[in-house]
């Protein structure tokens, strides 16, 4: 069996994956947000 030795893993991809989704929320959150005031300001 091999010996663990942390932090020796590459984790570049992963690091990238998660800085997408963050960016990916993000953008959501800004939209729903833009939307509902726009709604709200249609509407009124």
């Amino acid at each position: 069996m091999a010996a663990h030795k942390h932090g020796e893993m590459d984790i570049s991809a992963q690091e990238q994956t998660f800085a997408s989704f963050v960016r990916f929320v993000t953008r959501s959150v800004i939209v729903i947000l833009v939307s509902l005031v726009l709604l709200y300001l249609i509407n009124g």
